[in-house]
């Protein structure tokens, strides 16, 4: 890992160097890893409850857990009758 830290760190093209540090390698892995727990468990709702369009919206959409914060909170909750 620490080899593949330090070529991001130290690459050139054209004299410029790379814009990946450590600190925005591991924000992005953070927030990878933040968008795909969050993805699933959306998922997992939407298909359990057998919604086929929300489930096709959240596979397709990358909104970083946005959209499947909303539907886990606010669009899947049981109505009551």
């Amino acid at each position: 890992m620490s080899n593949i830290l330090d070529f991001l760190n130290n690459y050139t093209l054209n004299g410029f160097t790379g814009p990946f540090t450590r600190d925005r390698v591991l924000f992005l892995i953070i927030l990878l890893a933040w968008s795909l727990v969050i993805k699933g468990i959306a998922l997992w709702k939407s298909a359990r409850r057998a919604e086929k369009v929300w489930f096709a919206a959240l596979l397709l959409l990358n909104t970083f857990g946005i959209l499947e914060l909303l539907y886990i909170f606010a669009f899947s909750r049981s109505k009551k009758v």
